[in-house]
């Protein structure tokens, strides 16, 4: 699996509509229409739509 990245302010706004912390969440797939993040401590995966 490819290793996340953390997300940019604008990716980190939208985690948090979601009410998500972007603090905990990385970003390991990001396509024009829905982010793919995993979290740091759990290895929990979840995808938002943007």
């Amino acid at each position: 699996m490819k290793n996340g990245k953390r997300p940019t302010k604008r990716e980190s706004q939208l985690i948090e509509v979601h009410k998500l912390n972007p603090r905990n969440w990385l970003i390991f797939k990001n396509l024009h229409d829905e982010l793919h993040l995993i979290h740091r401590e759990t290895g929990t995966r979840r995808v938002i739509s943007k």
